[in-house]
């Protein structure tokens, strides 16, 4: 099915040299002029190929690497056929993520201003009811996460809010596509018309894009970027090789080091955990780093803060689990460091993906121990590139491990205390419990997981601390 839609499309590509401004695809003048406003004089490839075959009504799916102007590239011909006919709900957008569902607000608001855009943003952590009041006042734009969509939808069964809507967009399709939203998508795509148009914008191709069928009722257009690699040609690309027990000491370091010489550059840390995101950010302010904190466990208000902090330089470091790693515009990451190395390339992809944007160099470190030298090389073929090994000078790192090791301990007692992640236990407890499981029996299980972790993260630190007495 999907080498079915590669073949309906392939005939479609618009060749580069026909058209090379923002004039020559159709636009109006004053939606080029708002563009210019933005820093987009000339299209890049997926916008230049793309905008033409959604302005003539086509279906489409649009793959291209992180940094290369993916949103715009179904926005600026959403705005153009708004202007045309202005009316509300006229588009839905789709994004597995709250920042990101602001991030893609502001665009809209931008190239908008003209026609004073309304957008709505439907995203977990604001209060249902007023949502709700914007959705009946119709929006021009409603940006979503799907999850608190489908509870807007599921509540209020007898609304008809979206009858009318003319694009459907799923930004960071193959997430959202990716099985976990399955539920969500169904009750939204039930509502919507029949005669829409689907965007699909990702920068990875996996099969779940192949269910396009389900959600697409034209032949879609289909592009996707030639490129040998995966990452982009302006991202050094380098990982560190160390112990396990001092992986902290190793990172800290080499975070120093880059900070130290380059004050102004701005340092993005991926985590494999929210537990572990926080524990690190603790960590590193008591070793006297400003740090910010992006991921699910803390408030909206803490989340919007830390980003746009980040975003507009006055943070230099924002430690983040992969809630970061999805589209968000962070166009000044001059070094991501991939705190674990991820299971998968896709997530590497995304996460080394936040550096070397709109054509700027970057960086990225990947700190690797012995075991995960398997991991190491099966990412290295996924993106057609060999990393080369960034050396440490171990005689200095050993100078921060007992710091580094202690800030770490202090950081999970912290967190502890202060009952780090209670909410979610409890709303494990009831997801247990509403499945059919025995009350009883969840308590026990939930305590039991909750002695191990902690027994666990506390005889990881004494052994670390013993391995540096010695």
């Amino acid at each position: 099915l999907f080498l079915l839609f590669i073949e309906m499309s392939v005939g479609k590509i618009i060749k580069k040299e026909t058209r090379t401004s923002l004039h020559d695809l159709g636009l109006s003048s004053w939606l080029v002029e708002q563009c210019a406003v933005m820093g987009i004089v000339e299209p890049s490839p997926v916008q230049l190929n793309c905008i033409p075959e959604i302005l003539i009504g086509k279906d489409a799916i649009g793959c291209s690497k992180t940094g290369t102007g993916k949103t715009l590239a179904f926005a600026i011909p959403i705005i153009q056929r708004l202007s045309e006919d202005p009316y509300g709900i006229y588009a839905l957008v789709l994004t597995p993520s709250r920042e990101l569902a602001f991030q893609i607000g502001e665009q809209f608001q931008v190239l908008g201003k003209p026609l004073g855009l309304r957008t709505s943003i439907v995203v977990g952590g604001r209060d249902m009811i007023e949502q709700a009041n914007e959705i009946a006042n119709q929006p021009h734009i409603l940006i979503a996460t799907p999850g608190r969509l489908a509870d807007h939808i599921l509540s209020r069964s007898d609304e008809n809010w979206f009858h009318k809507i003319k694009f459907f967009v799923l930004d960071e399709a193959d997430r959202l596509l990716d099985g976990q939203y399955d539920l969500q998508l169904e009750t939204i795509i039930e509502k919507l018309p029949k005669e829409r148009q689907t965007l699909l914008f990702s920068a990875t191709i996996t099969d779940a894009l192949c269910r396009l069928q389900e959600l697409s009722v034209k032949k879609p257009f289909f592009w996707q970027e030639q490129s040998c690699t995966v990452t982009v040609d302006t991202l050094e690309q380098r990982y560190v090789l160390c112990p396990k027990s001092v992986k902290d000491a190793y990172v800290t370091y080499v975070v120093k080091l880059f900070t130290d010489k380059n004050p102004q550059s701005s340092v993005l840390i991926f985590s494999h955990s929210c537990y572990e995101c926080q524990a690190l950010t603790l960590m590193f302010a008591d070793l006297g780093f400003k740090v910010g904190a992006l991921h699910s466990m803390i408030s909206q208000r803490e989340r919007l803060s830390s980003f746009n902090l980040f975003k507009s330089n006055q943070l230099k470091i924002l430690i983040c689990t992969d809630v970061a790693s999805r589209g968000l515009d962070l166009p000044f990451v001059d070094l991501v460091i991939n705190h674990n190395i991820p299971a998968v390339a896709k997530t590497y992809i995304h996460r080394v993906g936040r550096s070397a944007r709109a054509g700027r160099s970057g960086r990225a470190v990947t700190f690797i121990t012995q075991y995960d030298i398997a991991l190491l090389q099966a990412i290295e073929k996924a993106i057609n590139c060999q990393m080369n090994e960034l050396k440490v000078n171990d005689k200095k790192v050993s100078n921060y491990v007992t710091e580094v090791l202690v800030a770490k301990r202090e950081a999970i007692l912290k967190m502890d205390e202060q009952h780090f992640g209670e909410r979610r236990a409890i709303n494990r407890r009831k997801e247990m419990i509403l499945s059919g499981l025995d009350p009883e029996d969840v308590d026990r299980f939930l305590e039991r997981r909750k002695d191990r972790k902690q027994s666990k993260d506390k005889s990881d630190m004494n052994s670390s601390l013993k391995r540096k007495k010695l």
